[in-house]
Order: C-alpha cells, then sequence, then structure tokens
C-alpha cells in the first residue's frame, strides 16, 4: 500500500493529518451512472408573437431553453445523493488524472469529414476509429465544444461567432449529434480503457436565452452577469446601437466617462482580441430592451472576449453565475458520463476597481482561484478531473494549479519548442523549461499539447507582464523579460509568416494561425504551400515527431489532434474569407480532415469546413506503413508507456554541447521522490542537420551504463566526468535509460517500467 499523501498537496510532507489519497480511492474512481434527468422539461416553442418581455410565452419559453433553470433541476436531482460523498476533492491530484488517461486526441467537431449524414460524435464512437486510437497509445478523447453555442434574437437561434465557445445551452447541437451519441462515445472509449474530455466555461456564455432573461430583469438573471443598468436620465453618456444590432462596444473615452460616473470599474489590465471598431474595450452597452415589468432599460456589460461573449459574474449576491457553470459541469459528468472537463477562459474570473488612474485588476484576482476550486472540487466530488486553459504568467499557473484544476495546458513552453524548432536553436525552450522547475510547476501538471483549434500562442505573458522589468541571459547577454518576450515573438513572425511564408497568419496580438506541419514547412524554407512536394514529405514528418518526442517523452498528459495526425495543412485565406473577414484567421488551421477515410471524394466538412491538404493519411492507411508518422508515433508512445514517463520527475534541464540539442532528465519514480528510480534521459536534435556532443548532468554517476530503450542496447558509459557522448540524425530523439552497475537486472525492471 502506499503511503498517504499530505494534505497541503502530493508533494507535501506535512505529517499527522487525515488523508483520501488513492490507497483508499482508485486512480480512476466510479462516475456517476449518466442518465437523462433534463430532457423531459423541455418543450417546443409556442406560437410565435411577441419576443420580449411583455409577452409571459416568450419569458417562459426562455426559461426553458436557459442553463441556469437547467442547472438547478439538475441540482436538486443530485442533492442527498451518497454519490456526493465517495470521492476526494479537496486537493488537486495531477498525477491520479494522468493515470486516468495520459495520451489526448483533442478533437474539433466542425473540422471532422464523417460519413454521409453521420454526426460528429456517432463517428468519434467508430469502433474503428477507437481500435486505431488503443494500436497507436491514445487513451484519451477531448472531444471539444458540442453544446448549443451562440445566440438568441427573437424567437431564433443565431450562430456562434466563436467556435462554439460561446454557449448558450447544456443540450447538444444538433449539427454534432444526440446526448445518446454522446453516452455512447464514452461507452466505446471505456470499453477500450480510454476516457472522454469535455468543455465548461466558467468565463462567459453566448447571448443566449440566460442572457436576453438577464437584460429582461427576470429573476435572478441579471445577476449571471457583469452587467449594470444605466438610468434613462444617463442615456446621453452611452453610444447609439446601429439598427440590425443588439449592442455596441465601447470606445476608450466612453469607457472612461461612464466610470467616472461609477457605473463601471473602467479599463482593464488588457483588451483581449483589441480590434479597432470592433472591440477597443471590454465592454459593450445594449439597445433598449423591454423587460418582465414592462420597463424599457440599457445596460452596459462586460465581455473579457467577443461581444457576443458577456462575462460571468463569479460574485453577485445570487451566486446564479456559479449556479449555472456548476450545473453545466454536472450536466457533463452526470448525465453525460464524461471522466474530466476543460475549463476554458477560466483566469478572468474576477474583477475589482484599482487605485486611482489604474486598470481595474482583472487577471490573477484571488476571485478566480476560490472560483476554479469550486469548480475543480465539485468535479472531483464526483469522481472527474479537470484541466485549465490558462494564459497567463507561471505564477498563476502554479497558484491555481495548488487549489484547482488538476491539470493546465502547457502554454509556457508551447511557444518555445516551436522557437527552437524554427530558429534550430533551444536556448529559449531551456529557460522556460528551467523557469518552470523554479517557480514550481511540474512538467506531470502540465498538458504538452501540439496543434488545437487554437492559434500558436506567443503572447509570452510571464516574460511581458510581471516579469517585464527582470533579467535573463539570453544570446550572451543581459536581457529584460520585455526584451526577450518581443525578441521570440520577432523570432516567430519573420521565421513562419510574410514573406517566410504566407500560408501562415497573424493573429490580432495573440499569435500565429497555422498548423503544427505548416510551421515545419516554414521552418524548412517552403515559401508557399505549393512548394511542398512528396520528396520534402519525409523531413516534414521527421520534424513533427521530434516535437511529439519533446511532448510525449517528459511527465504530463501529451495531447494532439487531428491534424497532427494526418498532416494537415492551412486552407487558402480565400476560402474561409467569410468567417475570417473580421480578423479571426484561426479559420485557416481548421481544414476538415477525414481520421478513417471515410469519404474519400468529400470537399468538405459536414459544418462546411474545406477540406485541408494532407501529408500523411488517414490513420488505416498510416498504420498499414511501418514508416508513417502514426505508426512511428506509436513507437514512441510505447516507450512513453512502458517506462512510466507519463507521471515520472522532471530532475534537470541541463547546458548542451549544440544549441540545436536539448536534454531533459527524469527519475521514473511516479512522482514519489522517496522512491529508489531510474533515471531517463531524453536526448533530441532541433536541426535539419546530424549533431554530436556530450551530455552532462550533476544527477548521473560515473560508470553508469547508458542503453537505448528501444532495444535497451548500451550506447555508452557515464565518466568521471558525469558525461557521456551521443550522435544524433536530423530532427531525431534519443530515450535513454540509465543503469547503475550494481543493480540486478530485476531490480532494474521493477524501478524503472511501468505499464
Amino acid at each position: 500500500m502506499a503511503a498517504p499523501s499530505a494534505p497541503g498537496g502530493e508533494d507535501s510532507g506535512e505529517p499527522g493529518e487525515i488523508t483520501y489519497d488513492e490507497a483508499r480511492y482508485p486512480a480512476r474512481p466510479r462516475r456517476l451512472r449518466p442518465q437523462a434527468q433534463l430532457e423531459t422539461r423541455r418543450r417546443r416553442a409556442p406560437h410565435r408573437r411577441t419576443a420580449d418581455g411583455t409577452n409571459p410565452a416568450y419569458v417562459a419559453w426562455l426559461v426553458q431553453q436557459s442553463m441556469l433553470a437547467d442547472a438547478e433541476g439538475l441540482s436538486r436531482q443530485l442533492s442527498g445523493s451518497p454519490a456526493m460523498w465517495r470521492n476526494p476533492y479537496a486537493r488537486p491530484n495531477a498525477r491520479r488524472a494522468v493515470s486516468t488517461s495520459s495520451v489526448w486526441f483533442t478533437a474539433y467537431p466542425i473540422s471532422l469529414i464523417t460519413r454521409e449524414g453521420e454526426s460528429f460524435l456517432a463517428s468519434v464512437a467508430d469502433e474503428r476509429l477507437w481500435t486505431a486510437f488503443e494500436e497507436i497509445g491514445i487513451d484519451g478523447i477531448h472531444t471539444g465544444p458540442v453544446k448549443k453555442a451562440g445566440g438568441i434574437t427573437g424567437w431564433e437561434e443565431t450562430p456562434s461567432v466563436d467556435g462554439h465557445f460561446d454557449r448558450i445551452s447544456t443540450q447538444i447541437d444538433p449539427l454534432f449529434g444526440t446526448e445518446d451519441e454522446f453516452r455512447a462515445v464514452c461507452e466505446v472509449a471505456d470499453a477500450h480503457g480510454g476516457s472522454v474530455i469535455d468543455d465548461i466555461v466558467p468565463g462567459h456564455t453566448g447571448k443566449g436565452a440566460d442572457f436576453r432573461l438577464a437584460e429582461m430583469g427576470h429573476g435572478d438573471y441579471p445577476g449571471v452577469y457583469h452587467m449594470v443598468e444605466i438610468p434613462r436620465e444617463d442615456w446621453h453618456l452611452l453610444p447609439d446601437v446601429p439598427e440590425g444590432r443588439d449592442a455596441v462596444n465601447l470606445d476608450a473615452i466612453t469607457e472612461a466617462r461612464l466610470a467616472e460616473a461609477g457605473y463601471i470599474i473602467g479599463a482593464l489590465q488588457r483588451v483581449i482580441f483589441y480590434a479597432p471598431g470592433v472591440k477597443e474595450t471590454n465592454w459593450s452597452a445594449t439597445s433598449e430592451v423591454t423587460g418582465v415589468d414592462g420597463q424599457v432599460r440599457r445596460w452596459v456589460y462586460l465581455h473579457y472576449f467577443k461581444q457576443g461573449q458577456p462575462s460571468i459574474n463569479w460574485l453577485d449576491p445570487t451566486f446564479a453565475g456559479m449556479r449555472l457553470v456548476i450545473g453545466d459541469a454536472l450536466h457533463s459528468l452526470a448525465e453525460l458520463g464524461t471522466s474530466a472537463l476543460r475549463l476554458d477562459a477560466n483566469g478572468f474570473l474576477g474583477v475589482e476597481k484599482s487605485s486611482e488612474g489604474a486598470p481595474a485588476w482583472s487577471e490573477g484576482h484571488p476571485l478566480s482561484e476560490a472560483a476554479n476550486h469550486v469548480i475543480a472540487s465539485t468535479v472531483r466530488k464526483v469522481g472527474g478531473f479537470t484541466f485549465q486553459e490558462l494564459n497567463l504568467g507561471i505564477e498563476d499557473i502554479r497558484d491555481t494549479g495548488r487549489v484547482g484544476a488538476d491539470l493546465s495546458y502547457d502554454f509556457v513552453n508551447r511557444p518555445a519548442y516551436q522557437h527552437a524548432l524554427v530558429t534550430g536553436d533551444t536556448e529559449f525552450l531551456r529557460l522556460t523549461l528551467r523557469t518552470s522547475l523554479e517557480v514550481g510547476v511540474d512538467p506531470a501538471s502540465l498538458v504538452h499539447g501540439m496543434q488545437n483549434h487554437d492559434e500558436l500562442t506567443y503572447e509570452l505573458v510571464h516574460w511581458a507582464t510581471a516579469h517585464t522589468h527582470d533579467t535573463y541571459t539570453f544570446r550572451g547577454r543581459e536581457t529584460t523579460g520585455a526584451e526577450l518576450a518581443e525578441a521570440v515573438r520577432a523570432d516567430l513572425l519573420a521565421g513562419i509568416t510574410g514573406e517566410a511564408a504566407d500560408y501562415n497568419h497573424v493573429f490580432t496580438t495573440n499569435g500565429i494561425a497555422c498548423t503544427t506541419a505548416s510551421v515545419i514547412a516554414a521552418s524548412r524554407g517552403h515559401r508557399a504551400l505549393e512548394e511542398i512536394g512528396d520528396d520534402d514529405v519525409e523531413m516534414i514528418r521527421r520534424a513533427h515527431l521530434l516535437l511529439a518526442m519533446f511532448n510525449a517523452w517528459q511527465p504530463g498528459v501529451f495531447a494532439l489532434s487531428g491534424w497532427d495526425l494526418v498532416g494537415a495543412l492551412p486552407v487558402p485565406i480565400e476560402q474561409v474569407a467569410a468567417l475570417t473577414a473580421t480578423g479571426d484567421t484561426r479559420w485557416v488551421e481548421r481544414g476538415a480532415h477525414d481520421l478513417l477515410d471515410v469519404d474519400p471524394h468529400a470537399t468538405q466538412s459536414a459544418s462546411g469546413m474545406p477540406r485541408a491538404r494532407v501529408l500523411y493519411g488517414s490513420l488505416p492507411e498510416q498504420l498499414r506503413d511501418e514508416r508513417s508518422f502514426a505508426s512511428r508515433l506509436k513507437g514512441l508512445l510505447a516507450l512513453r508507456a512502458k517506462h512510466g514517463i507519463a507521471t515520472a520527475t522532471q530532475v534537470d534541464v541541463p547546458a548542451v554541447a549544440h544549441p540545436g540539442m536539448l536534454v531533459m532528465v527524469h527519475r521514473l519514480d511516479g512522482g514519489d521522490p522517496t522512491r529508489s528510480a531510474q533515471l531517463q534521459v531524453t536526448v533530441l536534435n532541433f536541426t535539419g542537420e546530424t549533431i554530436e556532443g556530450t551530455v552532462r548532468s550533476e544527477h548521473f554517476q560515473p560508470r553508469m551504463a547508458v542503453l537505448d530503450a528501444r532495444d535497451e542496447g548500451e550506447i555508452g558509459w557515464v565518466d568521471d566526468l558525469q558525461s557521456f557522448s551521443v550522435w544524433l540524425s536530423p530532427y531525431s530523439g534519443l530515450f535513454l535509460l540509465l543503469k547503475d552497475p550494481g543493480a540486478p537486472e530485476d531490480d532494474l525492471r521493477r524501478s524503472g517500467t511501468h505499464r
């Protein structure tokens, strides 16, 4: 039986308190039995008459659609259930979450090509897909957002403005399938030893029933949002709303006037998705809305993201926003049967007025930590786990992870490993890895991802904000955090956009819209996609596998997308011109792809995304070819699984003999520092050239044998300088094991390998 972990966290040394660990609870706790509890309360819209607060039938219809009403119904079903007391919940446990599933397929529903008439959810419940996943070594699927999103105008639903991350309902969008099909995905995943991960969005909703009821002043609904009613006598402070629009963004002058008048807290620390004339501030004013009491109102509301994504208020006296989000989470876990949830935009849950003249406090706020603790604890309480997509400083990731989500998306190293590939120099990547360890972010708590639906984020918040004046050694000189961030951003822009590669596009101020394959293509000097011929694919594939090695051969979750699996390139921007017209260039990277070759003649997905050019082919085709991307990925993931690297401890990121080399040293101890464990060394070549050099670490002991884990053959010995030599072909990696000469073979296997 394993020793109990301390309540101060999984690595805490505080003794003597009652704990609840995997010795008492299994690493994969039993989930609530999925049940369809909400379907009976949903009814069709009545005869369509006036669509405002004066029509009781319209108000009642909106309530039936609302997430808050669903949350209240579901919470009553679960209250008092013994299932709510079966699992530990107070402390995040990254390694327990990683043990549940550690290699994730990240789906994007609107981009998957399916059989004619088949839904997205039915397609990802396909036994053939899960058989392929199991063969490759994928044991989890993050479905992406599949619930209804967008808005409601009158009696009509309006489309999503942000790839279905503007949720308006707990119902599955018929575009993607049904609740029964979602449950089928969970069942087939479980049969193949896998898990299903869903999304919740605790930071905002779309402009659905809940927002429309809030505008009408109905019940607790105004308490869901950061919205302030502006008295009629001050409507002159508000901008006019053009015909056909329901709101207009405030400019900076109007924002300041309303703040001076005491209505809002004014400017925040930054304006995400800033675009002149579109989003100049984080506040918008509504048009005139007739309420349930017949009163006409105008409101000003906060939206960190797009105007159609009103921000949720986590500290309103009604706690309506909290109730809505928790209800959505419990619906996914209890009704649909998911194992885990991604928390989207969860770093922006608290806002507070700052001192005179300073922006309002909106990032790294303690309320965000408290709210995340509530969400994550609730999920753990019913047997699941959470991961967060928190693009803030490394300290914010650490602090939120101590009380909130079990895992965090690796925003620290993702731009850094792309930078290493583009420049052929791992210096910045080594800096980010070391800084993460120094600050206290365990790599085992991170989701190391390749391409997902978002841009390659180069925002580098850690360096550009909290540490802007701190100094670092970079390229042989002392540089500030701000200068470091600017240099890295400039390298990425120059190396993979513009004249270097016109197929990768800048995305506002956040990053670059691209695929993994197109970053590699640009780094290889391909200025146009048409230049990439069959002879070029092998080097792109080798570099792609190198990036997979970096993400998979270290502790934590490894995540990759369908675009990665098939080697997708961006679609020409003119093919998605209608979607990119407002500046959202990310659509070029979201091309349709066919994992199972179910419709080879399709030119687009069922949602209308144009088909992307792919370099590697479908999974069945690749798995028949031992030299393919998927087959070689299978091999490197087998090493990851065999040696338990996912739950290991990273102990060193040493200096390197060649600038293109990266070395990571791990103890294969499952996170238990008291355990006698073998050392594993990941050595990577981020260049397109053959390199050789010395690997050295203070953790090495002289006379240790160095084994290549692929065949356990000896390639050398650790010398008296605690080093050994390696040779690496272009874009290649080594998974090495160090063997103590005094360790018996059986002890070596027991200490260094896991299934």
